[in-house]
C-alpha cells in the first residue's frame, strides 16, 4: 500500500501546489489516485488554512474527495487542531461524515479516549507512533492496540543520513506492532530513504506533500501525483535490491 498524504500542516506559505480547500484536496487526490496511490490522508483546512476538526469542513471535503476517488480516505486527529483533549472528543463525537480512517498520535494525551471514540464510530483507527516519543512503550501496553487498523511507523529525524537508522530503530521498539500491519514512513531529509527502506522491508509507506516538498534530486516536487510516481520508481527499485 502507498498513501499519499496530500498537505499535512502546510499551506499557501509553502507554495501554489499545495491543496488547502475541498476543491483542490479533491483534485489533488484524483492526480495521485491515477498515479498510483491506493488510500488519501488530508488534513481539513478552515477558510484560513488551519488545520480543523470541524464536523462542517470534514464533512465537506470528504463528500467532494469521495465523490471523485474509490480508495479509503482519512484524516488526522493531531493534538494542534485541536489541542484540548475534552473538546477534541466531544468534536469527533460530532462528526456528521465519516472518514474511512483517523490518524492518532499516540504519545499526544486523550490519545486512547480519541481512539475509543473513533472505534466507537467505527472509524478504523492509524495509531501514529512517532519516533523520540513514548508512543511505542504507551501502545505496547494499550488495551487498544489490536484493534488498531494499522500502526503508522513515523521517522522524525529529519537528517537524510541518520533516518533510516532511526527507522530500523523505532521498527525495533515495535517489535511485531502487536500483529498489526505497518506504515512506515520519514519526513522531510529523512523522506527518501526512509522510503526506500519501507520497499526493502516490504512495508506499506506514504508519500506526498505533507513529508516533503522535495523529488529525490532535491528539485522542488510540482504536485502529489510527481511525488507519489517517484516514490512508486523508488519504492520498487529498493524492493528488487533487497
Amino acid at each position: 500500500m502507498v498513501q499519499v498524504c496530500l498537505n499535512g500542516s502546510r499551506g499557501a506559505a509553502d507554495g501554489w501546489m499545495v491543496p488547502v480547500s475541498p476543491g483542490a484536496l479533491a483534485d489533488a487526490a484524483v492526480e495521485a489516485v491515477a498515479a498510483g496511490a491506493t488510500d488519501v490522508h488530508l488534513h481539513p483546512k478552515t477558510p484560513c488554512g488551519h488545520d480543523t476538526l470541524s464536523p462542517r469542513v470534514l464533512a465537506v471535503t470528504l463528500e467532494a474527495i469521495r465523490a471523485r476517488v474509490p480508495v479509503p480516505v482519512g484524516v488526522t486527529t493531531g493534538a494542534w487542531a485541536e489541542p484540548d483533549p475534552a473538546a477534541r472528543l466531544e468534536r469527533i463525537r460530532t462528526w456528521t461524515t465519516l472518514p474511512d480512517h483517523a490518524s492518532v498520535n499516540w504519545h499526544e494525551p486523550g490519545a486512547e479516549e480519541v481512539a475509543t471514540a473513533l472505534l466507537d464510530r467505527g472509524v478504523g483507527v492509524e495509531a501514529g507512533i512517532w519516533s523520540g516519543t513514548e508512543g511505542a512503550a504507551r501502545f505496547a501496553v494499550s488495551p487498544l492496540r489490536s484493534k488498531v487498523l494499522r500502526v503508522l511507523a513515523e521517522v522524525t529525524d529529519l537528517t537524510t543520513d541518520t533516518a533510516e537508522a532511526s527507522a530500523r530503530a523505532l521498527l525495533s521498539d515495535l517489535g511485531n506492532a502487536h500483529g498489526r500491519p505497518v506504515l512506515l514512513h520519514g519526513e522531510n531529509g529523512g523522506t527518501w530513504p526512509v522510503l526506500r527502506l519501507a520497499g526493502q522491508l516490504g512495508l506499506a509507506t506514504r508519500i506526498g506533500l505533507e513529508d516533503t516538498l522535495l523529488l529525490p534530486n532535491g528539485e522542488r516536487a510540482l504536485s502529489n501525483a510527481q511525488l507519489v510516481t517517484e516514490g512508486l520508481a523508488q519504492y520498487r527499485a529498493a524492493q528488487r535490491s533487497s
